[in-house]
């Protein structure tokens, strides 16, 4: 069952005379309970998908449905309570809201709803994160790791249909990066959520039971992962056996990045790193 489908997304920007295509027609289908990992250089439209996607932005044209919801027909407000509720954002940057303590950044989407938090479910996934003892910490009062454990609990307390990350371990040392990419795979595996991961590192896509490759506003490829126990220091656990970081990260026998890995490959004409914008 696919719980997030995408038909024929596409997505431009005016830059001054000039249009920008940032996703070119992109079909995608998710299956309830999928861990996928999209790769790509910067500036290739994996941030962009995933702004998509969260209904952070609309397409310019194409249909996105989350749980047969077409979210590009809905009010502003209609998908801002949908997004609230149904979809789990998190960012590289935590996002945390700076004057709010743990408990209380955590339980934000259910507080703005105008609900009675399940004190029993937030204990619960207050001690999955590990935070049980950090609750009533603001965020400036705690490590690197602990405010995206934070974020992660802030995008699951509502048991949304999908959680999409961007880049989560991207402002994160080694340690702390194996310790927020668990905490995904548990929730994927505990409470089979579904998992949209974007991310530029290859070894973090060997993850996922799925690698989407996406260069130029395209996919170009997509495959499931070997089965089997991995860990980010595996570098073999691809399609087809062949490792992202030799550049033959893509299955079926293409050639992913002529040769280069992910960070190797510059950007395209036209086109601005992703990050401080939504290309």
């Amino acid at each position: 069952m696919n719980i997030l489908q995408c038909e024929k997304v596409t997505k431009t920007y005016k830059m001054g005379q000039t249009t920008v295509t940032a996703l070119d027609g992109v079909d995608l289908a998710v299956e309830k309970g999928e861990f996928v990992a999209v790769v790509g250089a910067s500036g290739s439209g994996k941030s962009t998908l995933l702004h998509m996607l969260g209904g952070v932005d609309r397409p310019t044209s194409g249909t996105i449905k989350i749980e047969d919801t077409d979210i590009s027909t809905l009010s502003e407000k209609q998908l801002s309570v949908f997004r609230r509720r149904k979809v789990g954002l998190i960012y590289q940057f935590y996002n945390l809201i700076p004057t709010l303590d743990v408990r209380q950044n955590i339980l934000l989407p259910v507080l703005l709803d105008g609900q009675k938090p399940d004190e029993e479910s937030f204990r619960e996934l207050a001690d999955t994160l590990g935070l049980t003892d950090r609750l009533h910490h603001l965020p400036a009062q705690l490590s690197g790791g602990q405010q995206q454990r934070a974020a992660i609990g802030r995008a699951l307390i509502y048991r949304p249909a999908v959680l999409l990350a961007d880049e989560p371990t991207g402002n994160l040392d080694r340690k702390n990066s194996g310790e927020i990419m668990a905490l995904l795979k548990l929730s994927n595996k505990r409470y089979h959520q579904t998992v949209v991961l974007i991310t530029h590192d290859e070894k973090i896509a060997l993850e996922a039971d799925r690698i989407i490759l996406i260069e130029d506003g395209k996919i170009v490829s997509q495959g499931k992962n070997s089965p089997g126990p991995k860990s980010c220091s595996d570098n073999k656990n691809i399609p087809d056996g062949k490792a992202v970081s030799d550049g033959k990260a893509v299955p079926d026998g293409k050639n992913a990045y002529n040769g280069k890995t992910v960070s190797d490959r510059k950007n395209a004409p036209g086109r601005s790193a992703e990050g401080g914008n939504a290309l």
